[in-house]
């Protein structure tokens, strides 16, 4: 799933808005939108730019929010043996 900032959101007429325009794209697409902290939540088989393009188009600048793993149990982390 991946997370978009879009500051300017901060109704239900703002979050229509964007569903119409992303799910005119993937008409399967998911959306979660969070209010409080201006994000969207989109599970989606568009790309990152793909929905950034498309809450442009509804009126809306967004930019995705990176999401680093910081899970050092996270198998990522393991080391992994280099043969030199």
């Amino acid at each position: 799933m991946m997370k978009f900032n879009v500051a300017e959101i901060s109704c239900n007429h703002c979050t229509g808005a964007i569903t119409k325009a992303l799910l005119t794209l993937d008409e399967d697409a998911k959306l979660i939108f969070d209010l409080a902290s201006r994000t969207v939540s989109v599970e989606s088989d568009l790309s990152a730019e793909e929905v950034t393009a498309a809450i442009k188009e509804a009126g809306y600048e967004a930019s995705e929010v990176k999401v680093s793993c910081c899970n050092s149990s996270n198998s990522c982390h393991e080391e992994i043996p280099f043969n030199t």
